[in-house]
C-alpha cells in the first residue's frame, strides 16, 4: 500500500522516529497525517495534524480513534526504553512491566481502537515498529528486548489473522536509530529519514517485514545457522 493519498496516523509523532515519519508521508503526498502525542501544545509542523494520545491510557486513545476515524494507515511508533544493569537487576521487573505498558500493551490498545476503522477501508495498513534487539543480546536492554519481543510476536499473529480481511501488516526491524531515545548509547545509529524511506517503500511494495538496515538485515539472515546471532552476535553488532 502506498502512502500517496492515504490519511497516516502516528504515535510518538512529536520527535524522532516518528516525527520522520509524519514528514515523510506528507512529503509522498499523503491526504492527512496525524501525529500521535501526548502533549500537542507548541507542535507546529506544516501539513500534520496534532493528536493528543496517551497509549497507556485508553480513554484518550479512543478520543484519538474518534477523531482521526479517516485513517487507513496506522503507524503504532510510540516506545520507551531503560537501561539497567542487567537480567538480573534488582529492577528488572519494575522497569518490564513499564516497558510492557508502553511497547506491548500500548499497541495493541492503539490496533484494538483503530480496527473497525481501518476493516471499513477498501485499502488498509498497520505499521508497528519493532527492533532488532529481538534477535540481539543486550543485557543492559533486557527490559527492552522482552517487550519489543513480546511486540514482534503479536505483529506476526496480528498480521495472519488479517490477511484476509484487507489489511497489510508491516513489521519494522532495525537497530539503533539516531534519535532522541538513544542519545548516551555510544553505538552506531541509522539515520531516522532512511528508516522511514525503506519503510515506506516496502509498505508499497506490500511486503510483510522490513529489515531497514544493515546491521538488522545481516543479523536476521543468521536465525537458521547452527549458531545463530541471538546466541553469537555478527561481529560489528
Amino acid at each position: 500500500m502506498d502512502v500517496k493519498n492515504a490519511t497516516v496516523f502516528i504515535t510518538g509523532a512529536n520527535r524522532g522516529l516518528g516525527l520522520a515519519f509524519a514528514r515523510e508521508a506528507h512529503r509522498r503526498g499523503a491526504v492527512k497525517v496525524y501525529a500521535g502525542m501526548r502533549n500537542t501544545s507548541g507542535f507546529k509542523e506544516p501539513g500534520v495534524v496534532p493528536v493528543r494520545i496517551d497509549v497507556t491510557d485508553r480513554t484518550s486513545i479512543a478520543a484519538a480513534a474518534e477523531l482521526a476515524a479517516d485513517t487507513t494507515v496506522l503507524i503504532n511508533n510510540a516506545g520507551i526504553a531503560a537501561l539497567i544493569d542487567g537480567p538480573l537487576a534488582a529492577d528488572v521487573e519494575a522497569q518490564s512491566a513499564r516497558l510492557f505498558e508502553t511497547n506491548y500493551y500500548g499497541v495493541i490498545r492503539v490496533t484494538q481502537a483503530f480496527e473497525q476503522i481501518l476493516l471499513a477501508k477498501p485499502h488498509a495498513a498497520i505499521i508497528n515498529v519493532l527492533s532488532d534487539i529481538v534477535w540481539l543480546p543486550r543485557p543492559y536492554l533486557t527490559p527492552y528486548a522482552a517487550s519489543k519481543t513480546a511486540a514482534w510476536s503479536y505483529t506476526n499473529q496480528l498480521r495472519y489473522h488479517l490477511r484476509e480481511r484487507g489489511v497489510q501488516v508491516l513489521g519494522l526491524h532495525v537497530g539503533f536509530v539516531d534519535t532522541d531515545l538513544t542519545k548516551g548509547i555510544d553505538v552506531p545509529k541509522a539515520n531516522p529519514d532512511d528508516v522511514v524511506r525503506h519503510t515506506y517503500d516496502a509498505l508499497a511494495a506490500g511486503k510483510s517485514e522490513v529489515m531497514a538496515d544493515k546491521g538488522t538485515t545481516m543479523l536476521k539472515s543468521t536465525l537458521a545457522a547452527e549458531v545463530p546471532g541471538y546466541i553469537t552476535p555478527p561481529p560489528g553488532l
